[in-house]
C-alpha cells in the first residue's frame, strides 16, 4: 500500500515511520521543511501524566481575567468571525470537570506505550537527547495545587505514580526552588527530550527506510473519483496513493477545505527561549505561571503562553519578557539573562474540546486525519501513529481512537469497526 502523509511535524513523521515499518510505501509532503515550528521549539516533554485537555474547570473565568493583562499566559485576539466564535464557544462548553476527566483518560490510554516506543526509536538507530529524570509541577498557590489533585487517581490507575509534596518536601526534590513554592507534584516516570533532534532523527530514519520526503510544497488540490481520493497536488507535484493522511498541524483547518470539510483546528501560538543551564534535577512546570522549564545538556529551554490570534508567527516581546520573568518567583537566584535572546514561536493545533482528531476523514474511503494534538504532540505522537497504522493497513479501528473520531465535528456517521 502507498500512503501519502500531508504534514512533516512530529505527528506526520511518526506516522510515516510506523507505516513504513509495517511495510507501506510512504510519501510525506510538507508546505515547508520537515520538523519545523512547534515540532522543533516545544518544551519536549513526554508527559502522559500532564495530558489533561486544556478546557477544564475554571478556565472561562481565568481566561477572562487574563484577557486584561498583555503579559498573561493566555491571549485571545477578539474576532467576530463565525468560525472563531463557534470554536471559542465550543472550548468554553467543554470547560468542565466531567469533559476534562474523560479527555484525560483518553489521552492516558493513547499514550500507554509511549515511553516504550521512544526506547524503540532509540534502539532503531535514532539519535536524540532524552532524559528520564521525571517531571515536577511546582505551585505557589494552594488553590491551584488542590485543583490538580482531583485527577491523580487516573494518573495512578495508569501507573504514573504521582507524589504530592508539601512544604520542604518539594525543595528536597528540587533544592533550587524558593520558599515561595508551597508544594508540588512529582511524576517520576515522565521524560523530556530535544524535540528538534527527535524530528531530525525521524526524518533521517524514514528516508533510510525508503520514504520519499517532498518539502516546500503546499498541497493546493485534492483529486477525487467516487468515494476515493486519487491524488493530491502540491505545486508541480501530483502525488498518487492508496490512502491519504492529513496531518498538517495548525494548518489542518485550511487544508481540510480541500477535502470538502472544515475541521475546527485553530492555531494556539506558543513561545520558547533558550538560556544558559541552571542545574535543575528535572523538567519543572511552573504551574501558576504556565511556563515549562526544560533542562537539556547544554542549555535550558523556557516555553509558554497560549495565543489565539490566527496563523501569526511574529514574536510579541511583552510575552517573551513575561516568560523570562516567571522563574524568578519560583527559583532561588534566578535572573533573566541580560543579553538579547532570540525567541521562537510555534503554532499548536488546537480543537474546541482539547482532544486530537484521529481516524477516518469524511466520506472518502481512503482519507484519514491525525491532528489537533495541542500541547501534547510529542507525548501522543507514538500512540497516535501506531493506532492509525493499524487502521490504515489492516482496517481495524483500535478502541484507543474512539474519543478522537472526526465525526464529532464533521457530522458524518462513523463506520462500523472491523473485527480484529
Amino acid at each position: 500500500m502507498h500512503v501519502v502523509v500531508i504534514g512533516g511535524g512530529v505527528v506526520g513523521l511518526t506516522t510515516a515511520y510506523h507505516l513504513a515499518r509495517e511495510g507501506a510505501q510512504v510519501t510525506l509532503v510538507d508546505a515547508r521543511g520537515t520538523g519545523l515550528g512547534t515540532s522543533e521549539i516545544n518544551a519536549g516533554w513526554v508527559c502522559p501524566a500532564e495530558s489533561a485537555p486544556v478546557p477544564g474547570p475554571g478556565v472561562v473565568l481565568k481566561s477572562m481575567k487574563w484577557m486584561l493583562r498583555p503579559d498573561s499566559p493566555l491571549y485571545i485576539k477578539p474576532s467576530l468571525e463565525p468560525a472563531f466564535l463557534k470554536f471559542m464557544t465550543g472550548m468554553w462548553r467543554h470547560s468542565n470537570a466531567k469533559a476534562q476527566r474523560a479527555g484525560f483518560e483518553g489521552h492516558l490510554t493513547l499514550a500507554r506505550e509511549t515511553l516504550e516506543v521512544f526506547d524503540e526509536y532509540r534502539s532503531d538507530g535514532m539519535d536524540f537527547e532524552m532524559h528520564t529524570s521525571g517531571l515536577l509541577m511546582a505551585f505557589r498557590e494552594e488553590e491551584n495545587l488542590e485543583h490538580h489533585l482531583d485527577n491523580l487517581d487516573l494518573a495512578r490507575a495508569f501507573d504514573r505514580d504521582p507524589r504530592v509534596l508539601r512544604g520542604e518536601e518539594v525543595r528536597e526534590q528540587e533544592p533550587l526552588l524558593s520558599d515561595a513554592v508551597i508544594g508540588g507534584i512529582y511524576y517520576p516516570h515522565e521524560r523530556h527530550l530535544d524535540p528538534g533532534a527527535l524530528t531530525r532523527a525521524l526524518a533521517e530514519r524514514i528516508v533510510e527506510m525508503g520514504v520519499e520526503i517532498v518539502e516546500n510544497a503546499p498541497v493546493d488540490e485534492v483529486e477525487t473519483s467516487g468515494d476515493r481520493i486519487t491524488a493530491v497536488r502540491a505545486g508541480e507535484r501530483r502525488l498518487t496513493g492508496d490512502a491519504v493522511v492529513l496531518a498538517a498541524g495548525a494548518w489542518t483547518g485550511q487544508v481540510s477545505k480541500l477535502f470538502g470539510l472544515l475541521l475546527p483546528v485553530r492555531p494556539g501560538k506558543g513561545y520558547s527561549i533558550e538560556v544558559p543551564t541552571f542545574g535543575l534535577r528535572s523538567a519543572v512546570n511552573l504551574s501558576d505561571a504556565k511556563v515549562a522549564v526544560t533542562p537539556f545538556e547544554h542549555r535550558l529551554r523556557l516555553a509558554g503562553t497560549m495565543e489565539f490570534g490566527g496563523l501569526d508567527e511574529n514574536v510579541n516581546q511583552v510575552r517573551v519578557d513575561a516568560i523570562l520573568r516567571a522563574p524568578r518567583a519560583y527559583f532561588r537566584d534566578w535572573e533573566p539573562p541580560t543579553e538579547p535572546l532570540a525567541a521562537r514561536t510555534g503554532m499548536r493545533p488546537m480543537t474546541p474540546d482539547g482532544l486530537p482528531i484521529i481516524g477516518r476523514l469524511g466520506p472518502m474511503s481512503n482519507a484519514y486525519v491525525s491532528t489537533g494534538h495541542g500541547m501534547m504532540g510529542v507525548t501522543l505522537a507514538p500512540g497516535t501513529a501506531s493506532a492509525l497504522t493499524e487502521l490504515i493497513l489492516h482496517g481495524r479501528m483500535p478502541s484507543a481512537l474512539d474519543p478522537f473520531a472526526a465525526e464529532r465535528f464533521t457530522g458524518q456517521r462513523r463506520a462500523a469497526r472491523s473485527a480484529a
